[in-house]
């Protein structure tokens, strides 16, 4: 027993589950570390934020998804630093945990690019607190117009801003415009669907920049018959308490989403190794690290280029295949075959959800639009669901809110934060003069 090799898996989300996976018939013990005790399906996580879905449809505890195992360990904890020469890493309470293989999975966080202040004011979307924290901003807002009975003070609470046009960004705005246009309009009596307004903010002079131009171009038309004002070429110069600037001028409101850019975990800076500008570590051919063959990156954390030249995207089908080739890389070393190959990622498409029975996709150089797309979206979503419950949940929410545009978790749970606090005080005097 003492010749079994520990392997330690930082991250539980697509790349860390799918590596220990591939190694739970292993002859190795497996610790995986991960800050919550749930994996995450980001993709749908601003469904959460626009009240279509609840936070435990698209969670599932990490526990639950690996079974138990012998020599299976799964802890909750922050690793704060890596040691390579002496193979071990160190989480926040100073526990050391030694290993003779380590996969970083910890994902990514949004990027301010220098302005880290943003973020107190414009959240984004990379945990279910995030979530939870937008939707109810989304509500209050509808609940503090409702109270007013002049237009212009009623306006920035019905106005959302979306800063970033990439897949999340996209895909906010739309959910938004649905909310805000049509499904809970008929509850409030105050004000109508006419008042309110959405921006999708981009400094690029497109949206989807990494689709067919194509296709970027019907999401662009499509969000704009939602009702979305699809900016571009405006980068954001500044954001303060319910206000948001550009050059051109400001938007006063409280309802501010960023999903324009990610950074790479900080943990990744311990290993010393050469990074991009967004902090992912230039891994090499079978994932590893230069000069430690038994470091693997990978997921968002991980700087590899495809056939073209160009970096991998950061999206889950990326982590999924490259936990799949870690695991199945220690598990051929461990049985005695050290013969490595290249990682090489399969891409088998791209696609956005626009709205309701609305998406883009891009399946092999077929590109499809409209109704079909948002199938082959549904279907993909589903499929990468973990667990029976999950994907059979979504499926009934999803078939509900197509037949009635209801949309069920509309709640404000009061909860209370320092920030929260602060927030609820000062923006009904910001907004009121």
């Amino acid at each position: 027993m003492a010749n079994r090799k520990h392997v330690v898996i930082v991250g539980g989300g697509f790349g860390g589950i799918s590596a220990a996976k591939k190694l739970k018939k292993t002859d190795v013990d497996i610790t995986l570390i991960d800050r919550n005790n749930h994996h995450l399906f980001q993709p749908l996580l601003y469904q959460v934020a626009t009240a279509a879905l609840s936070p435990g449809d698209i969670a599932t505890p990490i526990r639950a998804i690996l079974g138990q195992r012998r020599g299976l360990r799964v802890l909750l904890g922050t690793v704060t630093a890596i040691n390579r020469e002496q193979g071990y890493v160190e989480l926040q309470k100073g526990q050391k945990i030694s290993f003779d293989y380590l996969v970083l999975a910890p994902g990514a966080q949004y990027n301010y690019f220098g302005h880290d202040e943003w973020s107190r004011h414009a959240p984004g979307l990379k945990s279910i607190g995030d979530a939870l924290q937008v939707r109810e901003r989304i509500l209050m807002s509808l609940e503090e117009a409702e109270q007013l009975q002049d237009p212009k003070l009623r306006e920035p609470y019905l106005t959302y801003v979306v800063i970033g046009g990439g897949p999340t960004g996209v895909e906010m705005a739309g959910a938004i415009a649905e909310i805000a246009k049509r499904n809970m309009m008929r509850d409030y009596s105050t004000f109508s669907k006419n008042e309110t307004r959405i921006f999708l903010v981009e400094a690029a002079p497109r949206i989807l920049n990494g689709y067919p131009e194509s296709l970027a171009e019907k999401a662009r038309k499509t969000l704009e018959k939602m009702g979305v004002r699809v900016l571009l070429n405006t980068p954001v110069t500044d954001i303060r308490k319910n206000r948001v600037s550009f050059s051109e001028g400001t938007i006063e409101t409280p309802n501010i989403i960023w999903a324009a850019g990610v950074a790479a975990s900080p943990l990744l800076a311990a290993l010393e190794t050469e990074q991009d500008r967004t902090g992912r570590v230039m891994v090499k051919e079978d994932l590893s690290i230069p000069g430690d063959p038994n470091i693997f990156v990978i997921g968002d954390a991980a700087h590899k280029k495809d056939e073209d030249g160009q970096p991998l995207p950061a999206l889950a089908p990326v982590g999924l295949q490259q936990g799949d080739f870690v695991g199945n890389l220690i598990k051929r070393e461990v049985r005695g075959e050290p013969q490595r190959s290249a990682f090489s990622f399969t891409d088998k498409g791209t696609m956005a959800t626009v709205g309701r029975a609305k998406a883009v996709a891009d399946i092999r150089g077929f590109k499809f639009s409209g109704f079909f797309a948002w199938v082959l979206w549904s279907v993909v979503h589903i499929f990468f669901l973990i667990g029976f419950r999950n994907r059979f949940r979504v499926f009934v929410e999803w078939m509900w809110h197509y037949l009635t545009f209801n949309r069920g978790v509309r709640l404000i749970t009061d909860r209370k934060s320092e920030k929260g606090e602060d927030e609820n005080e000062e923006q009904t005097t910001n907004l009121h003069g």
